[in-house]
């Protein structure tokens, strides 16, 4: 039985970084996690693992960080417009009823 290899933080990172650079090259994550686990010496599946733990500690998954900042920004923008909305109809019945206390010449 083959005793497990040890390798670096260096050598993990590296794979890892691999895999996020280039797994839209491949026809899917697994794909690309094989391919780049061959050329490291590494199981597939420690290199999924290896990827997976970097996710984790990250806090949220480097590859979504953009979706996760977009969200952000639109939720912000929703905001502002909720309340450019609550403004615009504000002063709408305002001037309403401004029209309605006007009198008749």
């Amino acid at each position: 039985m083959n005793s497990p290899k040890r390798y670096s933080s260096e050598v993990r990172e590296r794979a890892v970084r691999l895999v996020l650079e280039q797994q839209g090259e491949y026809p899917s994550r697994w794909a690309a996690i094989c391919s780049i686990a061959s050329k490291f010496g590494c199981s597939p599946e420690t290199l999924r693992a290896w990827c997976k733990r970097s996710e984790l500690t990250q806090g949220d998954s480097s590859a979504n960080l953009p979706e996760n900042e977009r969200l952000k920004q639109l939720e912000r923008e929703n905001v502002e417009l909720k309340r450019a909305n609550e403004i615009l109809r504000k002063a709408a019945a305002f001037f309403a009823q401004a029209e309605l206390d006007r009198k008749p010449n």
